[in-house]
């Protein structure tokens, strides 16, 4: 805490609107306060070197770089710094990468301010806070003893993988992600074939049809 007693909480989202919205949210309540604010993983880096905060509410998808990563960094890094995950893609798919990557949480950016609050503090007591929609999926995983073997093959690609699917199912060109990941589009490339291998397409024009698809559905 600071030295106003207050929990020190950095923001990192790259949407200006919300993040205002958000950082409102926060400074109305007593003991939190908003320290700072980051646009991208880079930005982030710098602030939670120079600021030392207590938690993060990051976003999944950032400008020229990848939550995720930034989720991990933390993990290995600040081991005593809270995370909570607040997006807008389908918890389905992405609350169990959050909490693998050392996220303590996972919020959709539907939910109310009411819950955003009460996911903050539920993980500023030590807990995880999920949906029961996603907590009743991971006890399930546990109860029936599911291995890595029986994902199903988007769960076995890994979060940069998964990233790149997305973005193609988006529309966006090899050389656009790359520009997006902060990375050179032959790592792209190579993604783009693990992928293929991942889910047994053929071709690119298979990846892009299952893609588009996928991204649809989700």
């Amino acid at each position: 805490m600071g030295a106003s007693g207050k929990v020190r909480i950095l923001i990192v989202e790259d949407h200006e609107v919300f993040r205002l919205g958000i950082k409102e949210l926060i400074n109305h309540e007593p003991d939190l306060y908003v320290c700072g604010e980051a646009e991208d993983v880079g930005e982030a880096r710098n602030l939670i070197r120079d600021l030392a905060p207590d938690m993060a509410v990051i976003d999944i998808t950032l400008k020229s770089s990848n939550g995720i990563d930034l989720i991990r960094e933390i993990s290995l890094s600040y081991k005593a710094m809270k995370v909570l995950v607040l997006s807008m893609h389908d918890e389905l798919l992405y609350a169990e990468r959050s909490l693998q990557a050392g996220a303590q949480g996972y919020i959709m950016k539907q939910e109310t301010s009411k819950s955003i609050v009460k996911a903050i503090r539920h993980i500023l007591k030590g807990n995880i806070y999920v949906s029961q929609n996603i907590m009743g999926n991971l006890l399930n995983r546990v109860r029936t003893g599911q291995s890595s073997l029986e994902k199903s093959p988007i769960e076995t690609l890994s979060d940069r993988e998964f990233t790149v699917l997305r973005m193609v199912g988006e529309g966006r060109s090899t050389g656009d992600i790359a520009d997006q990941m902060n990375l050179s589009v032959r790592t792209i490339s190579t993604y783009r074939e693990r992928i293929k291998e991942k889910l047994h397409l053929k071709n690119a024009a298979e990846l892009v049809r299952f893609a588009v698809r996928w991204v649809e559905e989700h």
